[in-house]
């Protein structure tokens, strides 16, 4: 049946288009990929077997053009259509469409979609079938007004949800009734910026649950299957970072009931294909219904992991017409299996979001147990107009203590620069002892606040990174006879007797001061006594303007090796434990400096989307100033203290770079 897919269009980007392209080869499929302008030179157009331009860089202009996919699709000649996840994977239209079109959708039925896809009609629908529900409203009335009766009924916490959303947009968590006005409409807006609806439902929220998701598969024969559990508690911003199959400590029983009610879902509507139903599970251990999600899942590859199966593959055969290819009874699970997010954002800022090129990618050592997702490499870009997602890390083990060691083994040795990233925020929450004992929920990182606490940059960090400059600068070479520095014109055998540098760290400006001596250098941070620096210059490599070095490296007698990634004055510094980030200092950053302290800037490139204050306004400490748009999420600027705003630099629909003056408030007396 599989002879169908003549050619295979994936209408997706980025890993989880890579991730079909994969599975698509081994079954000797055909691909065509499609890219916006933002994406021109991205992996999934190499990996493809033929790659087509789709439009602009925004999604509503390329990756969200219906017409645009399918002129593609028969162009190319194209036989099936994958929508992957996010952008039109849960689009009735879409999935309609693509059927009129005489394409194959690889995805459930149209109608299935209408009524899964929006929460509160999902809700409606699954009433009669008495599937536990949280106390909430998902009307169709969206009044303003009327969203704030019911939701003052329901009491607080609330969360308010996006009706056709999913990923946390459109998401806002209310505790007070002083914050619900707001909630709602920029839960509105972030909604029909997403997807193009702002229709929102409301939910009691519970204060300690377990997100625990039942992976579905149902044929167009009527038989449906569930593939186990998977355990995504751990979130931010409501979107989901750490994944795990098995849930750890969750009574089979009580996973059995909630496949039960999630093969009777599927049957119930008619569906074909792969799907996920969500439930939250909370204390006492009774599982809600929260949604259902019409498509495969981010997190696919700890089921695929723990089952041995491939669900594109089970996706591919559903949608040419075969039977699922085994039932219940013959599914086993066996092992344990994580998935965390890399994601380009700081996490230590509130996850803003980062974007921009991506100086090296150093993936671990490949190993059987471990699984690497990514749809980015050395020199390619993370735009603002997409997810921040870098790539999925995935590991195997046969328990879960296995699986966990596995994990940080994997994680300390993924070197990623040139943006912020989660990587040591994903590595610290593996070492916690709260994660180490299962004790999970959605309020994990709330509930461990020292995951947040970004960590200052150790004097000897700052030490190396000195040494490292003065040694790109004018090589020294203790014993390194070898090095490719040494080769350069202005090379010297020996340095100045003492030399001055200036770094940067996140929190400070750091003098330090570099003394040559006849086994390395001493190094002095601030007058401080000198730590005392030999390196030894393993390998070296170039990619455009970045310098990627390995060194051995004695600070005070004690030996390490690091990575040190240098590109235009910024060094990332890794260990097997660690990553930093020293920037050396231009004398022109001076004007940053001395910038008045009531100018706010923009901390990423964004897009000016909402400005609810004039000029001469006088504004109370938190009150909202701007709001941007970057990544599909909205980062609202507000009053740091009270006062009165003096400038407002840009408009509704301006596009700002990280550091932008938006705004001047000049503080209350």
């Amino acid at each position: 049946m599989l002879s169908v897919y003549r050619k295979l269009l994936i209408a997706n980007r980025g890993e989880i288009a890579c991730r079909i392209i994969q599975t698509a080869k081994r079954l000797g499929i055909l691909t065509v990929a499609v890219y916006s302008a933002a994406d021109e030179h991205a992996l999934h157009t190499r990996m493809a077997d033929e790659a087509y331009y789709l439009g602009p860089a925004p999604s509503r202009d390329s990756y969200l053009n219906i017409d645009n996919i399918l002129a593609i699709a028969k162009l190319s000649g194209a036989t099936a259509i994958h929508p992957g996840y996010g952008f039109l994977a849960e689009n009735a239209d879409f999935a309609e469409a693509c059927v009129q079109a005489g394409f194959i959708f690889i995805g459930p039925p149209a109608q299935a979609i209408r009524t899964m896809g929006s929460k509160s009609a999902a809700k409606s629908a699954l009433t009669p079938l008495a599937i536990p529900m949280l106390p909430g409203y998902h009307g169709a009335d969206q009044n303003v007004k009327t969203l704030e009766k019911h939701a003052l009924s329901i009491g607080f916490p609330l969360l308010i949800k996006a009706a056709a959303g999913g990923g946390g947009r459109g998401m806002r968590l209310v505790t007070e009734k002083t914050h619900l006005h707001e909630a709602i409409e920029s839960a509105k807006r972030e909604a029909l910026a997403a997807f193009g609806d702002d229709t929102l439902l409301l939910e009691k929220y519970l204060e300690k649950p377990r997100h625990i998701e039942i992976q579905l598969f149902a044929d167009s024969l009527g038989q449906a299957v569930y593939l186990f559990e998977r355990d995504c508690s751990i979130q931010r911003r409501h979107q989901k970072i750490v994944e795990e199959a098995p849930a750890v400590g969750l009574p089979r029983e009580l996973v059995a009931r909630m496949g039960d009610a999630s093969v009777l879902i599927a049957k119930t509507i008619g569906y074909e294909g792969a799907g996920t139903i969500e439930f939250l599970v909370d204390e006492q251990q009774q599982f809600f219904f929260m949604e259902m999600n019409t498509r495969l899942q981010v997190e696919h590859p700890v089921t695929e992991y723990i089952t041995g199966l491939d669900l594109v593959e089970w996706q591919l055969r559903v949608a040419a017409g075969e039977p699922l290819p085994c039932k219940q009874d013959a599914l086993q699970c066996r092992g344990h299996a994580i998935e965390v997010r890399l994601c380009a954002e700081d996490p230590y800022e509130q996850f803003t979001p980062a974007s921009g090129m991506l100086s090296f990618v150093g993936l671990p050592t490949p190993q059987a147990w471990l699984r690497v997702d990514t749809g980015f490499g050395t020199g390619d870009t993370i735009s603002r107009y997409y997810d921040s997602m870098i790539a999925k890390l995935i590991v195997f083990g046969e328990t879960r203590e296995q699986a966990v060691v596995r994990l940080q083994q994997a994680l300390t040795q993924y070197h990623i620069a040139g943006l912020a990233t989660n990587r040591d925020l994903l590595l610290a929450i593996s070492k916690t002892q709260a994660y180490r004992n299962g004790d999970l929920s959605t309020r994990f990182i709330t509930d461990n606040p020292g995951l947040l606490q970004k960590p200052e940059v150790p004097d000897c960090f700052v030490a190396i990174a000195a040494s490292y400059w003065l040694y790109r600068e004018k090589p020294l070479v203790h014993g390194d006879k070898h090095s490719p520095w040494s080769l350069g014109q202005n090379w010297q055998q020996t340095l100045p007797a003492t030399q001055r540098l200036r770094l940067k760290t996140a929190e400070k400006i750091v003098h330090t001061t570099l003394t040559s001596t006849s086994t390395g250098l001493d190094v002095s941070i601030e007058n401080t006594p000198p730590y005392h620096i030999h390196l030894t210059l393993i390998q070296m490599q170039v990619f455009g303007m970045t310098t990627v070095t390995d060194w051995d490296i004695a600070v005070d007698g004690k030996q390490q090796h690091y990575q040190l990634v240098e590109t235009r004055g910024r060094i990332d510094i890794f260990t097997a434990d660690v990553h930093h980030t020293v920037h050396t200092y231009p004398a022109s950053t001076e004007t940053v400096l001395s910038e008045s302290e009531t100018a706010l800037h923009a901390p990423m490139p964004a897009a000016v989307i909402a400005i609810p204050v004039q000029l001469e306004q006088t504004v109370k400490q938190g009150e909202p100033l701007m709001v941007l748009e970057a990544m599909k999420m909205e980062h609202t600027i507000v009053a740091p203290f009270a006062g009165t705003i003096t400038a407002i630099y840009y408009h509704i629909g301006n596009i700002v770079q990280e550091g932008n003056k938006l705004v001047e408030l000049e503080p209350t007396v």
